[in-house]
Protein backbone atom coordinates (compact mmCIF):
# COMPACT_ATOMS: atom_id res chain seq x y z
CA UNK A 1 0.00 0.00 0.00
CA UNK A 2 3.12 2.58 0.77
CA UNK A 3 3.87 1.34 -2.98
CA UNK A 4 0.81 2.04 -3.99
CA UNK A 5 0.81 5.34 -2.55
CA UNK A 6 3.67 6.44 -3.58
CA UNK A 7 3.13 5.80 -7.39
CA UNK A 8 -0.01 7.38 -7.07
CA UNK A 9 1.74 10.13 -6.14
CA UNK A 10 4.59 10.17 -8.49
CA UNK A 11 1.91 10.08 -11.53
CA UNK A 12 0.21 12.90 -9.91
CA UNK A 13 3.21 15.00 -9.97
CA UNK A 14 4.11 14.47 -13.41
CA UNK A 15 0.24 15.27 -13.98
CA UNK A 16 0.66 18.89 -12.79
CA UNK A 17 4.28 18.72 -14.32
CA UNK A 18 2.35 18.23 -17.83
CA UNK A 19 -0.02 20.97 -17.00
CA UNK A 20 2.97 23.47 -16.43
CA UNK A 21 4.48 22.75 -19.59
CA UNK A 22 0.65 23.50 -21.57
CA UNK A 23 1.63 26.63 -23.64
CA UNK A 24 -0.94 29.49 -21.87
CA UNK A 25 -2.88 31.34 -24.04
CA UNK A 26 -1.95 34.78 -25.43
CA UNK A 27 -3.21 37.24 -23.29
CA UNK A 28 -5.32 40.00 -25.20
CA UNK A 29 -4.01 43.73 -24.39
CA UNK A 30 -6.81 45.40 -26.31
CA UNK A 31 -9.30 47.80 -23.88
CA UNK A 32 -10.93 51.15 -24.04
CA UNK A 33 -9.42 53.63 -22.80
CA UNK A 34 -11.12 56.82 -21.36
CA UNK A 35 -12.85 58.91 -23.56
CA UNK A 36 -13.62 55.95 -25.72
CA UNK A 37 -9.58 55.40 -26.62
CA UNK A 38 -8.23 52.79 -27.69
CA UNK A 39 -6.13 51.01 -25.13
CA UNK A 40 -3.41 48.82 -23.39
CA UNK A 41 -4.85 46.45 -20.65
CA UNK A 42 -2.41 46.19 -17.41
CA UNK A 43 -1.70 43.08 -16.00
CA UNK A 44 -4.21 43.73 -13.36
CA UNK A 45 -6.82 43.20 -15.74
CA UNK A 46 -8.68 46.30 -14.71
CA UNK A 47 -5.97 49.51 -15.65
CA UNK A 48 -6.55 50.51 -19.22
CA UNK A 49 -3.91 52.93 -20.48
CA UNK A 50 -4.55 55.02 -23.58
CA UNK A 51 -2.47 53.75 -26.24
CA UNK A 52 -0.22 56.80 -26.63
CA UNK A 53 0.86 56.70 -23.22
CA UNK A 54 2.42 53.16 -23.67
CA UNK A 55 6.27 53.45 -24.16
CA UNK A 56 6.28 57.27 -23.77
CA UNK A 57 8.74 56.94 -20.32
CA UNK A 58 6.25 56.95 -17.77
CA UNK A 59 4.76 53.92 -16.07
CA UNK A 60 1.32 53.79 -15.63
CA UNK A 61 0.57 50.10 -15.33
CA UNK A 62 1.36 48.93 -11.82
CA UNK A 63 4.03 46.62 -12.75
CA UNK A 64 5.52 48.84 -15.27
CA UNK A 65 4.71 46.37 -18.07
CA UNK A 66 3.34 49.71 -20.21
CA UNK A 67 7.16 50.48 -20.42
CA UNK A 68 9.32 47.09 -20.74
CA UNK A 69 11.38 46.38 -23.26
CA UNK A 70 9.85 43.71 -24.65
CA UNK A 71 7.14 45.43 -25.70
CA UNK A 72 8.77 49.03 -26.40
CA UNK A 73 12.29 48.01 -28.04
CA UNK A 74 12.08 48.56 -31.36
CA UNK A 75 8.91 50.58 -32.10
CA UNK A 76 6.43 50.62 -34.06
CA UNK A 77 6.87 46.57 -34.61
CA UNK A 78 7.08 45.63 -31.18
CA UNK A 79 3.92 46.75 -30.00
CA UNK A 80 0.73 44.82 -30.61
CA UNK A 81 -0.85 45.91 -33.61
CA UNK A 82 -4.15 47.28 -32.40
CA UNK A 83 -1.52 49.68 -30.84
CA UNK A 84 -0.49 51.77 -34.11
CA UNK A 85 -1.93 53.52 -37.01
CA UNK A 86 0.44 53.65 -39.84
CA UNK A 87 0.25 56.99 -41.85
CA UNK A 88 -0.28 57.44 -45.62
CA UNK A 89 3.83 57.47 -45.60
CA UNK A 90 5.00 54.16 -44.73
CA UNK A 91 8.09 55.18 -42.30
CA UNK A 92 5.33 56.82 -40.07
CA UNK A 93 2.90 55.99 -37.79
CA UNK A 94 0.64 57.26 -34.63
CA UNK A 95 -0.63 55.66 -31.93
CA UNK A 96 -3.93 54.07 -32.87
CA UNK A 97 -6.00 56.95 -30.02
CA UNK A 98 -4.29 59.77 -32.17
CA UNK A 99 -6.03 58.13 -35.46
CA UNK A 100 -9.32 60.57 -35.69
CA UNK A 101 -8.43 62.60 -32.58
CA UNK A 102 -9.24 65.89 -34.53
CA UNK A 103 -5.22 66.64 -35.31
CA UNK A 104 -2.99 66.27 -37.75
CA UNK A 105 -0.63 63.50 -36.53
CA UNK A 106 0.94 62.12 -39.07
CA UNK A 107 1.42 65.59 -40.99
CA UNK A 108 -0.63 64.49 -44.01
CA UNK A 109 -4.09 64.45 -42.32
CA UNK A 110 -3.70 60.88 -43.30
CA UNK A 111 -5.06 60.18 -39.71
CA UNK A 112 -8.08 61.89 -40.50
CA UNK A 113 -8.99 62.35 -43.57
CA UNK A 114 -7.90 59.21 -45.30
CA UNK A 115 -10.01 56.19 -46.17
CA UNK A 116 -7.82 54.34 -43.75
CA UNK A 117 -8.49 56.28 -40.90
CA UNK A 118 -12.50 55.71 -41.20
CA UNK A 119 -13.13 58.79 -38.82
CA UNK A 120 -16.75 59.58 -38.53
CA UNK A 121 -17.80 63.57 -39.05
CA UNK A 122 -16.67 66.25 -37.47
CA UNK A 123 -18.26 65.85 -33.85
CA UNK A 124 -20.43 68.57 -31.54
CA UNK A 125 -17.26 70.19 -30.57
CA UNK A 126 -15.63 70.60 -33.71
CA UNK A 127 -16.63 72.90 -36.70
CA UNK A 128 -16.22 70.99 -40.52
CA UNK A 129 -13.69 73.15 -42.72
CA UNK A 130 -10.82 73.46 -44.79
CA UNK A 131 -8.25 74.70 -42.45
CA UNK A 132 -5.27 76.88 -43.14
CA UNK A 133 -3.15 75.76 -40.34
CA UNK A 134 -1.46 72.14 -40.68
CA UNK A 135 -2.52 71.10 -37.40
CA UNK A 136 -6.35 70.61 -37.87
CA UNK A 137 -7.36 68.41 -41.30
CA UNK A 138 -10.70 68.81 -41.99
CA UNK A 139 -12.50 70.70 -38.65
CA UNK A 140 -11.09 73.17 -36.03
CA UNK A 141 -12.43 72.83 -32.51
CA UNK A 142 -15.50 74.88 -31.84
CA UNK A 143 -13.74 76.95 -29.21
CA UNK A 144 -11.28 78.55 -31.92
CA UNK A 145 -14.49 80.06 -33.86
CA UNK A 146 -15.10 83.75 -33.49
CA UNK A 147 -11.95 84.25 -31.88
CA UNK A 148 -10.80 86.96 -34.24
CA UNK A 149 -8.34 84.81 -36.08
CA UNK A 150 -8.65 82.44 -39.19
CA UNK A 151 -8.58 78.78 -38.99
CA UNK A 152 -10.53 78.47 -42.40
CA UNK A 153 -10.16 79.07 -45.56
CA UNK A 154 -13.43 80.77 -46.05
CA UNK A 155 -13.62 82.42 -42.85
CA UNK A 156 -16.35 80.37 -41.84
CA UNK A 157 -14.85 80.09 -38.46
CA UNK A 158 -15.22 83.82 -37.99
CA UNK A 159 -18.88 84.07 -39.69
CA UNK A 160 -20.76 81.24 -39.39
CA UNK A 161 -19.54 78.66 -36.66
Amino acid sequence: SALALLVLAAAAASGVAALALLPRAPVSRLCTAPNNRTGFLCDDRVTCVPASWVCDGVSNCRNGEDEQEQLCGDLPHSLPGHLVFYCSNPRSWVYADQRCNGMNDCGDCSDETWSLAACPPCGQEWWSCSPVHFEFCSCIPRRLCRDGIQHCLGWSDEFLC
